[in-house]
């Protein structure tokens, strides 16, 4: 193995140990990124059904598996601390109404759990269920979230 290779390799293999332990003590920049990473993976689907992008099941189905993979992480990623600071668009209301945030969170969870269960094949089946999973995306926003100026 090349030199090279060999500190690229070692670089790879540091990375992967340690940026968990890095993303895990920012929980304001984890979970922009992780919004982000949503908002990224609802493009498509928006622009499907929009008929705006020809219909690609398989696309549908990574961005409902992006929004699956991120349900699981995003609650945890507002420890009591986190309330200001790098630009934060978090509303206070997350604080002041864990209870009604994990709720809405759980909505959000339950409606992509639902639409990964459709397994949509056309465009009609994914305004069906990305219906439910937009529309929490929204009520989310509407009460927990601070709107970019």
């Amino acid at each position: 193995m090349s030199y090279l290779k060999t500190r690229s390799l070692i670089a790879t293999v540091a990375l992967t140990f340690t940026s968990p332990l890095i993303a895990g003590d920012d929980p304001l920049h984890e979970r922009h990124e992780l919004m982000e990473g949503v908002g990224d993976a609802a493009k498509p689907i928006g622009q499907m059904l929009k008929g705006e992008q020809d219909f690609d099941a398989a696309v549908v189905m990574t961005s409902l598996k992006t929004f699956d993979e991120a349900a699981a992480q995003f609650g945890e990623l507002f420890p009591p601390g986190s309330e200001t600071g790098e630009g934060t668009e978090a509303a206070p209301a997350i604080w002041e109404d864990r209870a009604g945030f994990d709720k809405a969170l759980a909505t959000w969870s339950d409606a992509v759990d639902a639409a990964i269960a459709a397994n949509p094949q056309t465009v009609e089946e994914t305004k069906t269920v990305a219906g439910p999973v937009f529309n929490a995306c929204k009520g989310c926003h509407d009460d927990y979230r601070i709107e970019d100026e």
